[in-house]
């Protein structure tokens, strides 16, 4: 499978498309102004305990004070209150946590009000991003996350990705961190560790103590709210991520992220520094690789499939409805073969939608019955087959006994919803035009205040193909007629682009002659 990432920058912002073999599968935009980033750790304050919710208002800084949960406080939670308080206090002055003392867990299933109160200053990681009318949604088990590692404070496990599945590679990483882990740091080793050497892990580990010491000096008397460590821009983090040796190639238009690419590149990894490019074309870089055209296709209520069959995507205030359809072109075969083909072609569709607006929480899909238990399993592990490219943690369950199936995918940020649909050019929204049959009676007009104004040699009237075959119909067309009328040529320009009833002038240097406001 290609993977390719094109990056556009522009006007302070940047998108980032991830294409699988040149299909859009994944879409991210980032403003560079934002301050509060998933990832980010923050010296937090708790402003107001919520009993009947079992959570905490924490202030960090943001106009909506951010959401902690008991369950995402964690069972170091006590760990992080006291490495926090002396800290701040000048108690506890070591860079590394080698001499502090790892507090006891809190319990499973306790009550907030019972291990924490009002004013209590906290280290807390951004979960999620806000959505609707919540605000940040936070985590005090920190992790700095690197390419092949996640180092984790205040214990000393390990944990190696279920994705590496040999058995002596897993044994090999698990002595490897070790021996070389640091003390009360825990490592979680992600799947782009496998293969790799002693000494790579062992620099990647001390880059991230480097974070955490960077963390400790800010933390040193500090007042809540503070941000103390950043989490990389979203297109430096999506590489890191990302990235791995089935890349085909990255292209920037943007000079300084090009350069930070290639330099990311070649410091991890050395043998795809060549695959980014710099993109100097004159088109917009997500036209000329026809990506706009496919986030226009793609965004909507409704996705067709090539079949002829299709989607139809409904959002609900506590789930997702995805209802799929057949369409006219289905009826060639037997119903529960028909069935089978567009139910999988659906799911292929499905879970790329799902990546592509980042849709999260329940997804509820409703397929087309089939009465085969063997054609309902092979659906089940076709759409788990294709959401394994999705990196957002999901779970997927066997259709129903009303052939639903249920999905649940995480979600760290707001929905991706962009508005495709364009305010109509001829009518400006209204939903009426001026009566077509004038439409030649004020090309007409608008010609004659031209060339009464203008000395224009060559003239150029550029319309749609439908008036263009219009005015070019018979013998004597239009042309002839204001041939011999102005006694200047006027040639007509096709443009498929432009509305039926629109029209535009160019003089002979193809320059625009404008006649609106």
């Amino acid at each position: 499978m290609e993977k390719e990432l094109i990056i556009s920058a522009q006007q302070g912002s940047v998108e980032i498309a991830l294409l699988e073999d040149k299909k859009l599968v994944e879409l991210h935009k980032q403003k560079s102004n934002t301050q509060f980033n998933v990832g980010d750790i923050f010296l937090g304050q708790v402003k107001k305990l919520m009993p009947g919710l079992n959570a905490a208002f924490v202030d960090i800084g943001h106009k909506k004070e951010s959401f902690l949960h008991y369950t995402d406080m964690g069972p170091l939670f006590n760990s992080d209150v006291r490495y926090t308080r002396d800290t701040l206090e000048g108690k506890y002055t070591s860079s590394l946590l080698e001499h502090f003392e790892i507090q006891p867990e809190i319990p499973k299933n306790g009550k907030v009000s019972q291990i924490t109160d009002k004013r209590t200053a906290l280290l807390v990681q951004i979960l999620k991003e806000p959505i609707s009318t919540k605000g940040h949604r936070l985590t005090c088990e920190i992790t700095i996350p690197g390419r092949f590692l996640v180092l984790t404070p205040f214990n000393n496990s390990i944990a190696i990705s279920k994705k590496i599945a040999n058995t002596d590679e897993r044994n090999r990483l698990f002595h490897v961190i070790e021996s070389i882990r640091p003390k009360n740091f825990g490592i979680v080793v992600r799947t782009a560790a496998e293969g790799k050497k002693v000494a790579e892990m062992h620099e990647e580990i001390n880059m991230l103590c480097e974070k955490w010491k960077m963390l400790h000096s800010q933390l040193f008397k500090a007042k809540p709210p503070m941000k103390l460590l950043s989490e990389l821009d979203k297109t430096s983090s999506i590489i890191r991520d990302l990235l791995n040796p089935t890349f085909t190639r990255i292209t920037v238009n943007d000079k300084e992220i090009y350069e930070g690419i290639k330099s990311y590149l070649e410091n991890n990894l050395p043998e795809k520094a060549n695959i980014v490019q710099l993109y100097k074309g004159h088109k917009p870089i997500f036209e000329h690789y026809a990506i706009k055209r496919q986030i226009k296709a793609s965004f909507g209520q409704t996705a067709t499939l090539s079949s002829g069959a299709y989607i139809v995507i409904e959002h609900t205030e506590a789930m997702h409805v995805i209802d799929v359809n057949s369409g006219p072109k289905s009826q060639r075969l037997d119903q529960e073969n028909a069935a089978i083909q567009v139910n999988k072609e659906a799911a292929e569709e499905i879970a790329r939608q799902l990546r592509l607006r980042d849709i999260g929480g329940l997804i509820i899909i409703d397929f087309i019955d089939m009465k085969s238990n063997e054609n309902k399993l092979e659906l089940y592990n076709a759409m788990k087959g294709f959401m394994e490219q999705d990196r957002s943690q999901h779970t997927i369950l066997p259709l129903s006994k009303f052939g639903l199936m249920q999905i649940t995918r995480q979600r760290e940020k707001q929905e991706l919803k962009l508005d495709t649909s364009e305010i109509c050019p001829s009518c400006s929204g209204t939903g009426k035009v001026n009566a077509s049959i004038f439409l030649v009676d004020t090309i007409e007009k608008d010609l004659d205040f031209v060339l009464s104004t203008r000395n224009a040699r060559k003239l150029t009237l550029e319309v749609h193909p439908y008036i263009a075959a219009y005015l070019k119909k018979g013998f004597f067309n239009y042309p002839w007629k204001w041939y011999f009328k102005y006694y200047k040529k006027i040639k007509i320009r096709e443009n498929e682009d432009l509305p039926l009833i629109d029209f535009k002038f160019f003089e002979g240097n193809d320059e625009e002659i404008r006649l609106k406001g």
